[in-house]
């Protein structure tokens, strides 16, 4: 799955980010999902995610 789906995402699923200062370069960060920022239920770009670690960025993959 890509992340682009709300539904898709809920907390403490393993999933690849990718950071705004990473957006250039496309490098992904492994994390689990602690809060879901994004209220729409789509977004073209990923869904937007605060990590337990705290980091914030955008979903690309979501791994199983």
């Amino acid at each position: 799955m890509d992340g682009t789906n709300r539904g898709d995402i809920r907390a403490g699923i393993e999933v690849y980010i990718v950071l705004k200062k990473d957006q250039r370069s496309g490098k992904l960060t492994r994390g689990v999902v602690k809060d879901v920022l994004t209220k729409s239920a789509f977004h073209p770009h990923g869904i937007k995610v605060r990590l337990a670690d705290g980091q914030v960025g955008r979903i690309k993959q979501i791994i199983n």
